[in-house]
C-alpha cells in the first residue's frame, strides 16, 4: 500500500460514521459576482490596494500627468514611459523609452510607468498584458518603483469578472502579469523583505 492509499484509508475511516445528508451545503459560487460590500469598485480597490503597502494616488483624469510626477520628485535618473503615454504625461527630462535593454541596464532606471489592463476590486491587484503603454514583463520587474495608472473604467468587482474582461478584450492570449502591491518576500521568522521578486515601491494612480 502506498502512503497516498493509506492516508485516503484513514480519511475514508474517520468520517464513515458521518451522516452526509446533515451537512450544510455550501454554495458554488465561483463566475458569480461577489459583492464589494459597503464600498463601491472603485473605493474598495484602493482600499485593498493600500492594505498591500502600495501608495494610492486618486485624482480627475485631467491630473494625471500632475499626479504621476508628484509620485517621481525624488528621483533624478532615468524613467522609462512608453511613447504612447508622453502626450498624457507631459514631457519629462527623465523620460526614456525602452530599448530592450537587459536587466542590468534596467537596473540603471529609477522607475517605470505604466498602465493597466484591468484592476480588481476585492484583492487590489492589477493586471498587465503588457500591450500598448504597459511596457514590457522585464521592464515592469527591474525598475525599483513602478507608477500603474489604472481607470476607474478598467476596475471590475472580483476575479472571475477580470478573467472574463480580459478574455473579452483579447488580452488572455497574451503574457499576463498579476500585481498585488510591491514585490515582497518573508524568511521563517515572518521578517519581511521588499523589493527581492520586482519593484519595492508601486504607486498606484486611480484616474477619474
Amino acid at each position: 500500500m502506498s502512503a497516498r492509499d493509506d492516508i485516503l484509508r484513514r480519511v475514508r475511516s474517520a468520517v464513515s460514521d458521518v451522516d452526509r445528508s446533515t451537512l450544510p451545503m455550501i454554495e458554488h459560487v465561483y463566475g458569480r459576482e461577489v459583492s464589494t460590500g459597503s464600498l463601491d469598485r472603485v473605493d474598495r480597490f484602493c482600499e485593498r490596494v493600500d492594505d498591500y503597502r502600495a501608495t494610492v494616488v486618486r485624482c480627475a483624469r485631467e491630473d494625471v500627468g500632475r499626479s504621476v510626477r508628484d509620485a517621481l520628485t525624488d528621483l533624478s535618473g532615468p524613467i522609462v514611459v512608453d511613447d504612447v503615454l508622453v502626450p498624457r504625461l507631459g514631457t519629462d527630462d527623465r523620460w526614456t523609452t525602452d530599448t530592450d535593454a537587459g536587466p542590468a541596464a534596467l537596473d540603471d532606471v529609477d522607475a517605470v510607468v505604466t498602465t493597466a489592463a484591468v484592476g480588481v476590486a476585492n484583492t487590489g491587484t492589477i493586471v498587465l498584458d503588457h500591450g500598448a503603454g504597459q511596457g514590457r514583463r522585464a521592464t515592469t520587474l527591474v525598475p525599483d518603483r513602478h507608477v500603474c495608472i489604472v481607470d476607474v473604467d478598467q476596475i471590475v468587482g472580483d476575479v472571475p469578472e477580470a478573467v472574463a474582461r480580459l478574455i473579452e478584450t483579447g488580452s488572455a492570449r497574451r503574457p499576463l502579469t498579476w500585481i498585488s502591491g510591491p514585490s515582497a518576500t518573508s524568511d521563517i521568522e515572518l521578517d519581511r523583505v521588499e523589493g527581492v521578486h520586482g519593484p519595492r515601491t508601486l504607486v498606484v494612480v486611480v484616474a477619474g
